[in-house]
């Protein structure tokens, strides 16, 4: 698989044009996002990885063998960062969720920690989805932190509390693993029929 960098965007008239489908990442800080990137990728350093929350600050896309846009959007919640850099995300992000729209963006893949409850931020933004008619793709990350019967029962809890918003059971994910790598890959497929692009050797 090719995948390129293509740029940041800060707002709307520095985005790529809409001439392929893209799936966006969305999840509060510190959640594993730059990770799950990577390794949906077979990359180790696509997206970047930090351990100090808040690192993303813009929309930064990626293609895919010029037929797909993964979009890495600027997480949210407890990062440490001023409260005019928090607002100016939020805006960041509602913006590109209403000018993208379902026809250009197929999918929010919504990225959630196993071990955590939903936070105000993960219930805002798939408010977000509904109200935009945003298919989520939501995802559980750092699976291999629980017990399989622990992540089993969180994974159904969790799902339940999303109910309101999708009938998807989550997916669960490890980068350590790669548990749902394939699974995750398969929910793109369905939702953007792009073809040649594939999740590539395990």
């Amino acid at each position: 698989m090719d995948a390129t960098f293509i740029t940041s965007a800060f707002k709307e008239d520095q985005y790529p044009a809409p001439d392929m489908p893209e799936i966006a990442f969305a999840g509060r800080s510190n959640v594993g996002k730059s990770s799950l990137i990577n390794v949906l990728l077979n990359r180790k350093n696509l997206a970047r990885t930090s351990s100090t929350p808040g690192r993303t600050q813009s929309i930064n896309y990626f293609c895919l063998d010029q037929s797909l846009y993964f979009v890495d959007l600027p997480g949210y919640g407890f990062a440490r960062v001023p409260v005019k850099v928090k607002e100016s995300w939020q805006g960041m992000v509602e913006t590109y969720l209403r000018t993208r729209g379902s026809s250009t963006l197929k999918a929010v893949v919504l990225i959630l920690d196993i071990r955590r409850e939903l936070s105000s931020g993960d219930l805002d933004l798939l408010r977000w989805l509904h109200y935009y008619a945003i298919v989520p793709i939501p995802v559980l990350t750092k699976a291999d932190k629980l017990s399989r019967q622990k992540a089993r029962t969180s994974a159904v809890q969790i799902g339940k509390k999303l109910s309101d918003f999708t009938q998807d059971a989550p997916i669960l994910f490890s980068s350590k693993t790669r548990q749902g790598k394939e699974s995750i890959w398969k929910k793109i497929r369905e939702l953007t029929s792009t073809g040649p692009v594939s999740a590539g050797p395990k």
